[in-house]
């Protein structure tokens, strides 16, 4: 009895010349992670960058590619907030690509911000035929109701 139990320790155990030796057979990738929802999307930056990038947000990908609309990033280090906007040629997901890049997507007042400290999250979404007066209207709402200019990181 206690040969066979050793053999079947040994067998749990392996160097890595030995395993090396193993053929592999599949390589599964990582779970799809269900898209939550639009109205649901509360992002740090770490977790933005694992959505652009990792197989398993797939889904979530194509979502965002599929709607223009505002954001809020929230410097949460300070409170201080910033709207942006997707709309025209770019998708949500192409200016979410660009934060999860470079930490800033080319907006000024976010340069010399940490992105680690940078929330993000929708605030509305429009279908891509939605005129672009009523996505302006939209963002002036948006950054007087918040007021973004006076206490935040707009500078439009």
């Amino acid at each position: 009895m206690a040969s066979i139990f050793h053999r079947c320790h040994t067998l749990q155990v392996l160097n890595g010349l030995t395993s090396a030796a193993y053929p592999v057979k599949e390589i599964a990738d990582a779970q799809p992670v269900a898209f939550p929802g639009f109205d649901q999307l509360v992002l740090d930056h770490l977790q933005l960058q694992a959505v652009m990038r990792e197989h398993r947000y797939a889904s979530w990908r194509t979502a965002l590619s599929s709607v223009m609309g505002f954001y809020l990033i929230t410097d949460t280090s300070d409170g201080r907030q910033y709207i942006g906007k997707a709309d025209g040629a770019e998708n949500i997901r192409q200016r979410w690509n660009a934060y999860a890049t470079n930490g800033h997507g080319g907006d000024v007042e976010l340069r010399g911000l940490e992105p680690t400290n940078f929330r993000f999250s929708l605030l509305r979404v429009f279908d891509p035929a939605t005129p672009t007066r009523e996505i302006d209207a939209a963002e002036r709402h948006f950054k007087l109701a918040l007021d973004t200019r006076k206490h935040g990181l707009n500078r439009n």
